[in-house]
This record gives C-alpha cells, sequence and structure tokens, in this order.
C-alpha cells in the first residue's frame, strides 16, 4: 500500500503520495497539488523542496555520511583516484580495470585545447577573475566540438564527457598562467591527471607525487556533493536541454559566488586579516563568541556533525605540510585556529568543526596556488559531478525546470502617458 499525506486546505483535503528513498528519507510528492487545490507551496531557498529523484549522491547532515553511488566517500578517499571517482560518479558503477584504462587514456588524449579557443584569454585583464575567464572558455568549447550540439547527445556523450574533463585542467592552468604573463602550456597525456595539471600550472618541481596525490584527493572529495547550488543550476539549465558544455558554464557560474565555491577564498583572507590585526587565536575566538568577528571555515550548512571530508583532508594537510616544509604564518595561524576551536565546548557544542574548505585551503596555499583560484580549483573537481547530474537529467526525460512563484508586486493599474506623470 502507497502512503500519502492529507493536506487540509479550507475544509478540502488533498492526498498527496509520499515517496521513500532508497536510505528511508521521505518526500510528500506535490505534483498535483496547483491542480488539485489551486494552491502552491512556497519555500524560499528550496531547503525544504525536493527538487528531483537522484541515484547519484547520498548525504546524512545528522550523522555526517557522504557517499558516492552507495559506496563511503571514505572507501574512494582510501582506495580510489578523481578519474576512477569521476567513472563512478558518471556510469553509476566501479569500473572495469579495462574501463578505468579506455577512460584514463580518453580524458588524456581529450585534454588539449584549441590554441584559437585559449586566445580568449587575451581579451581578460590579467587581473580579471578566473572563474570570468574558465566559463568563457567552457562555453566557448561548444564551437570546437559542434558534435556536442546533437539533440541525440547519446551519441557523443562519452567522448563529451572525457574531453570536458580533460579541458577544463588545461583551461584552467592557462588562466593562471594568463594571470602570471606566461604562454598557456601544453598537456602531456602520460602524466597522472593532476601531474599534468600541475606541470601545466607550475612546471616540474620538487614533492610532486606528494603534492600531485593531495590535489587529486581534494578533486575526489569535491567531485559532487548532491543538490548544491551549482548543481542544481547545471540541471535546471539541461532540463532545456542545452548542451553539456554550455550547462557546465552554467554551473561554473554558480559556483562563483562566495556563499558557495569562494568559501575557501574568504577563509584565507580573513586570516590575513587576522594575520594584519596582530590578534591572536584564541582572541580572536573569542572576539567571535562574542559576536564581534565572524568565523569563516567552520560548521557547514548542510552538515549537523564534522564534514567527513574535513577529517579526511585533515589528516591530508598534516601529511602535506610536513612534507613541504612550507614557511607560511597564514598557515600556522590557521593551525592555531584549529586547535584552538577543537579544544573549545563552544565551538564542539555548536557543531562548528573546521570544514572542507578550511582544509583544502591550506593545503592548496601550501602547494602554492594562488587564492583568486582557489574557487577555479573547485571547478576542476566538481565537473565529473556536474556531467553526472546533467546526464541523469537527460536520461529520464524529465520536464523542463519551471519553478513557480507568489507574485507581491503592484495590482492591476493603467498606464499613465508620460506628460501626466
Amino acid at each position: 500500500m502507497t502512503d500519502t499525506a492529507n493536506i487540509l486546505i479550507k475544509g478540502k483535503s488533498v492526498e498527496m503520495p509520499v515517496i521513500t528513498g532508497t536510505e528511508h528519507e521521505h518526500a510528500i510528492d506535490i505534483s498535483s497539488l496547483r491542480s488539485q487545490s489551486g494552491y502552491i507551496t512556497l519555500d524560499d531557498g528550496y531547503r525544504n523542496t525536493g527538487s528531483c529523484q537522484s541515484a547519484i549522491t547520498f548525504i546524512d547532515p545528522e550523522k555526517g555520511i557522504l557517499r558516492y553511488r552507495g559506496i563511503p566517500i571514505e572507501q574512494f578517499a582510501q582506495h580510489s583516484s578523481f578519474l576512477e571517482t569521476a567513472w563512478t560518479l558518471i556510469y553509476g558503477e566501479l569500473p572495469s580495470r579495462a574501463q578505468l584504462d579506455a577512460f584514463t587514456r580518453g580524458v588524456a588524449n581529450g585534454s588539449a585545447v584549441s590554441p584559437e579557443l585559449l586566445n580568449i584569454l587575451k581579451g581578460f585583464p590579467r587581473d580579471a577573475n578566473p572563474m570570468a575567464m574558465i566559463s568563457a572558455c567552457v562555453n566557448g568549447l561548444c564551437g570546437q566540438h559542434p558534435e556536442a550540439l546533437d539533440v541525440d547527445y547519446g551519441k557523443h556523450f562519452d567522448s563529451t564527457a572525457m574531453k570536458l574533463i580533460g579541458q577544463i585542467k588545461t583551461i584552467t592552468a592557462a588562466v593562471l598562467r594568463h594571470r602570471n604573463g606566461q604562454a598557456p602550456a601544453s598537456s602531456s597525456p602520460g602524466e597522472t591527471y593532476t601531474a599534468d595539471f600541475l606541470n601545466m600550472m607550475f612546471g616540474a618541481g620538487e614533492h610532486r607525487a606528494e603534492t600531485a596525490a593531495a590535489l587529486d584527493l581534494i578533486f575526489l572529495l569535491h567531485a559532487d556533493h548532491e543538490q548544491n547550488c551549482s548543481a542544481s543550476t547545471v540541471r535546471m539549465v539541461g532540463s532545456s536541454h542545452a548542451n553539456l558544455f554550455t550547462s557546465c558554464a552554467a554551473g561554473i557560474c554558480a559556483l562563483w559566488g562566495p556563499l558557495h565555491g569562494g568559501a575557501n577564498v574568504e577563509i584565507m583572507e580573513q586570516l590575513q586579516e587576522i594575520k594584519a590585526s596582530g590578534v591572536n587565536a584564541k582572541d580572536f575566538l573569542e572576539g567571535v563568541k562574542a559576536k564581534k568577528y565572524r568565523l569563516f571555515g567552520f560548521g557547514h550548512p548542510i552538515y549537523r556533525n564534522y564534514d567527513p571530508r574535513a577529517r579526511i583532508l585533515k589528516a591530508a594537510a598534516d601529511r602535506v605540510l610536513a612534507r613541504l616544509g612550507v614557511n607560511d604564518p597564514l598557515l600556522d595561524l590557521a593551525k592555531q585556529l584549529e586547535s584552538a576551536a577543537l579544544a573549545d565546548d563552544y565551538f564542539v557544542s555548536r557543531k562548528l568543526y573546521p570544514n572542507v574548505d578550511f582544509y583544502s585551503g591550506i593545503i592548496m596555499r601550501a602547494m602554492g596556488i594562488p587564492v583568486a583560484m582557489f574557487t577555479a580549483m573547485f571547478a576542476v573537481g566538481r565537473m565529473p559531478g556536474w556531467i553526472a547530474q546533467w546526464k541523469e537529467v537527460r536520461d529520464t526525460k524529465g520536464k523542463i525546470y519551471r519553478p513557480r512563484q507568489i507574485y507581491v508586486g503592484k495590482a492591476l493599474r493603467d498606464f499613465v502617458p508620460i506628460q501626466k506623470r
């Protein structure tokens, strides 16, 4: 027997089906609410609205659980790589050795970006926001790969997905080099994904294996995160049957905002402000408790427990910093804040633990990645998740996304000619 919910509106009972997910999440399906009652629901920010049924990522915010395709994120972090994780997100199952090898080769061979397309960067000032440049280039890939515009997208999906995962790192590296006044570097198909990315950004350097492994882990942990702002944007744009490149370019623009992908930038900017002020970590945290300061990098809008990704990156941060031997006052301050907050019941009782942005920012700064490029790194890592979300929308052949609204503007009135105003 199907569970139902009854909504009483002006004395009339409207029966709605109840949907139960794999992990026993419950939702009231209100698809027919307006046709039955004339009413819609209002949920500012969609925090209590399920926009879709998805089989990609599961989050339990109270227990601090994150799973990709049913597999705990901790197991991916321990046993997998970014590209193996990408395959799993996109196709739903762990790949065989032959599938992973073919996918890895396809991504590597598809990483080259046309020099003509990268000429777009010459039109941007060197200090322009990296996200503006990256989104412009990703959107421009439509012209370089017109087969992606085919309405029957399935014929070209595999090759398009591999090109996009490969070319996002080439574009992002070219953006960093443009900011440094350097010409783009070529991809090397023989390298691993993250080693190639680091080489294109910085050239050969010391501790490359250690830093490549840490960056690969950051990408893996950021690969998808359920129906966040950028994933929902990709799904909405994709629901119009816009191509994969354009839909993911829209996701990049959504990620740009400081309330989403720009969070780790704000963390580093805050550390710089604390350092400049001369306030020590304990006094700053006392100021936070007194509502004098706002604290970035602690707590998460979804998790009501320790962000599982943060636990993993904390250990990675300790390893990378020890390996690199970086002497950076800002990183020292970050570690002092972390230790003081984790020992303070005020923060622990409120579940204000250091989040994934806190530790990813520490690691990327130690690698020498400029703060202005932090959100761009997030875009590289999130690309497989966006692709998986776009594919799911297209495979389910759902309706075009079209939310409704409650109008609160002026009531009916007449136009007044300009000479009488």
